[in-house]
This record gives structure tokens, sequence and C-alpha cells, in this order.
């Protein structure tokens, strides 16, 4: 049964032993973001829960962080799947029989209305995440929801969003991104954009709006199809747009036309700051939200991080559906490493029918929009591509350097990569979108002796006796 909003999901990770409640009392500017990275440095994934900070210093209201990505296991939960292995089932499922939403007239959103300069999003813990780097508190998880003014598709994003007022925050929405383009569209006639954003929501929305999809997809139906019934959407106060019905808190405001002004910099989830730039801005006119809210944090940053953890299983799903379906390439798996913030660093392995099918393949990942890949790394079917050392190793020894390496120039680049240019250049300076990316061929290219182990058999034997050695309680 689907989860009614983002307390019935919290509740169910507790429930599993997958939420840790931090009663001490933190400080949101310092020590929330500390705790956080705490996590993930000592807590191994298979064992990292989610946190509800429930006493943050000079606020009443809870800050809940790693609910969507902790680890894997904790994502798995978060679509209600059977297991690790199911959420690719989940994903496929949902992108090709999508839910249409629901309209509703009454909401929990609705529960308290704040109007004009009665918005005060001061009064909300957010914290301080890159402490003595950040110009101060960012949103790290809101669902910004836009509308095409051409199509009227809904689009719901995640884009960092810095304070700068009681009723304004900064918005870095990058080039290539779909409420870019609603921005290009509105600014082209000179009118402001409406923005929704959402601040804690049941599971499904925070997943779409950090996956790559069909910018034709309405994604509140994805969304649908991923819980297993409609998202029940509430129209706004304010703008004409629809939010879900049981979200936390609700920002409503515009986005004025070509309009810009300073914003960054921003820890980012490449492990470095974000350069600062000219961005455009999001001005408030209105903020609803139930009683006893909760405010809901990624934790993002140096990775390995949650969105890093969020992003990668999001995106390696229509990746994979891509490139073995539409394409018809004979491969095994795909993984977006968390190093390279799910992004940058693309292993795929690939049961090679003829000399030539590596570069059809590399070009194939990198016909996405995406810019996924800037590092690809094409190996054997037999080789696990979620073993760090089997594909070292392939790597090591299935690899001529001056044949098997190939390096593409003058493409799209992400503009967080700080190889991109200096710290100084500017966000959206031409010089951070044009790059380049290389493909390596860690595949056999011709007979290989034999490996040197034990010969199964004998390890077969081994392994099931392994307990009469004494070697490990």
């Amino acid at each position: 049964m689907a989860y009614a909003d983002l307390r019935e999901y919290v509740a169910a990770l507790e429930k599993k032993g997958k939420l840790k409640r931090v009663k001490k009392e933190v400080d949101k500017d310092w020590e929330l973001a500390a705790v956080c990275r705490q996590l993930f440095k000592k807590i191994p994934p298979q064992n990292r829960p989610a946190l509800i900070f429930e006493n943050v210093k000079g606020f009443s209201i809870p800050v809940v962080a790693g609910v969507l990505g902790a680890s894997r296991e904790i994502y798995a939960i978060g679509l209600e799947a059977d297991s690790v292995e199911g959420i690719n089932r989940k994903w496929d499922h949902a992108l090709g029989h999508p839910i249409a939403p629901r309209m509703v007239k009454e909401a929990p959103c609705k529960e308290n209305i704040l109007h004009g300069k009665d918005v005060d999003i001061t009064k909300l813990p957010i914290p301080i995440w890159t402490v003595g780097q950040d110009p101060g508190p960012f949103f790290t998880s809101p669902y910004v929801i836009t509308k095409d003014p051409e199509t009227g598709v809904r689009n719901i994003g995640t884009y960092r969003m810095e304070v700068k007022g009681s009723n304004k925050t900064g918005f870095l929405i990058g080039k290539h991104q779909d409420a870019s383009w609603h921005l290009r569209k509105n600014n082209a006639l000179n009118k402001p954009t409406p923005v929704a954003v959402v601040i804690g929501a049941d599971p499904s929305i925070g997943y779409v709006s950090v996956s790559k999809m069909s910018e034709a997809l309405d994604e509140f139906a994805v969304a649908g199809a991923l819980r297993g019934a409609p998202v029940d959407l509430v129209p706004c106060e304010t703008v004409p747009l629809e939010v879900p019905a049981t979200a936390e808190i609700v920002l409503e405001g515009e986005i004025p036309p070509n309009a810009l002004e300073h914003e960054g910099p921003f820890g980012e989830y490449t492990g470095y700051m974000g350069p600062a730039g000219n961005e455009p801005f999001f001005n408030i006119k209105c903020m609803t939200f139930r009683n006893k809210p909760l405010y809901q944090a990624f934790i993002s940053q140096m990775p390995p991080s949650e969105s890093s953890c969020i992003r990668g299983v999001g995106r390696e799903w229509p990746l994979f559906k891509h490139l073995k379906d539409t394409l018809h390439i004979p491969i095994r798996d795909v993984r977006l490493k968390e190093a390279g913030g799910s992004g940058a660093f693309l292993v795929i392995s690939l049961k090679k029918q003829f000399e030539g099918q590596v570069k059809q393949l590399m070009y194939g990942a990198w016909s996405l929009r995406t810019g996924f890949g800037k590092i690809t790394v094409v190996v054997d079917d037999d080789v696990d591509v979620w073993d760090d050392f089997a594909v070292d190793w392939a790597l090591s020894w299935h690899v001529r350097p001056d044949r098997d390496i190939h390096i593409e120039t003058n493409v799209q680049a992400v503009g967080l990569d700080p190889s991109q240019a200096p710290a100084s250049v500017p966000q959206h300076h031409p010089s951070r979108y044009i790059g380049s990316r290389v493909a390596i061929d860690a595949t056999r290219k011709h007979e290989y002796p034999a490996l040197s182990l034990p010969p199964k058999e004998h390890l077969d034997i081994v392994a099931s006796r392994w307990k009469e050695y004494g070697i490990e309680d």
C-alpha cells in the first residue's frame, strides 16, 4: 500500500530498524551537517540509518535527513520494493505505466496558510551545510514544480536554493534542466515563471525529482506509478500550479523575468565548492504547511552521500533501458559510481559480439541528454561492475592505452565540474559547458590465457567445508 505521506514513511523506516532518533540538542548552523557527514563516514551502507533530529536549537520543527537514500536498502523501502534488485523492476513498470494524478479540494498541506509579509522561511530549521564556505543556509531537498508554458507539462526538479531573506531565495537551475527551459520560454515573453516548492512529501515525489526521464512525461504520473496509486494534488493559493496534498511545507511564488542576482557558492555533490554566479531568484508570495510539520533535507556535498545515492539509483535504470531495449546492445549491467557523484564515472558490462561494439556502446550512453560518463569504462560481461577490485583488474590487464582509450572533445560538460574552470570563473560561463569525455575499452580483444586460480571444483569443495578450517568465527 502506498505511503500516504512523509510521516507514514518515516514510521515505516523506524519499524524496519532504519531510522535513528537524535534526541540531543543540535545546532543547525554547524552541528547538524557534521553529524550527517559522520553518519556516512562511520557506518557502512548496509547498516546506515536515516536520521530525525528531534531537538534543533531554537526551533520546534524536527529535521529528517537520509530518509530517501542513506543507502540503497533505504531507497528500496521508499519504493516498497522487495529488495535492492526490485528497485529496477519498480522503475521499469513506472516509466511504462504512469498513473495520472488525482485532483482534490482539501488537503493537509493547507492546515496553515501565510500570505505576503507573514511568510518567513527563516523560521524553518534550514541548515548551513559547508560552514565557512556557504554564504548561509541552503535548501537541499526542494521539490521545485514548474510548468511548460507551451505544453502545460509539469516538471519536478531539485535545485539548490540559497536563503536570501524571509520571503526570498536564490536558485541554481542547471542549463539543461527542464525548469531552465520553462524559465527561458517565459523570459522570452517577459513573463514571470510561477514556481511551487515542496519541502517534505511521500518518497516517490523525491525520487522522480532527482531522476532523468522524458520531458514529455508528467512526473507526478511517474510518481503515481512508483507508489502504485495516484498522487493527490491540490491547487496552489497564488500560482497556477498543483502540489501534493500531503506535503509538509509548500512555498508559492514567482521567478521574475530576465532578472538575475548573485548566488552561491555552495558545497556541491562533486565534493568541491560549486561556483557563485548571477542566477534567478524566487519571490515567495505564500507559504502553506501542516500542523507540526517535518523539515526534510538531503545529505549532499562530498560523496558518498544521500544525494549521490538517489541520483544514481534513479538514473541507472533509464540508462540501462536505453542501451539494452532501445539500442539493442547486449549489456549486462550499468553502474554510476558514487565517487563521480553518480554521473561522471560510468561502468558498463557488455557481452561483446564484434569489434567496434564498444564504440557503439559509448556513443549510445553519451547520446542521452544527461551528461553521463565523463569517464566511461566498458568491461566484459563476466566482470562485476559493482566490484571495484574486479573493474580495476580489468583496467589493468585488458587495456592497451594506445589502442583502447578514446577521447571525445567539444561535448556537453557538467557546469559544476570543478575541472572545467578555476573557482574564480562564475557559474554559467561558457567555459564550464563545453568539455571532453573519455571511454576506456577494458574488454578482452583476443584469447587470454587461463585464470591463475585453483580449479573451481576445488574452491567449491573448500567453500562448503569452510567452517571446518576454523579460520573464521
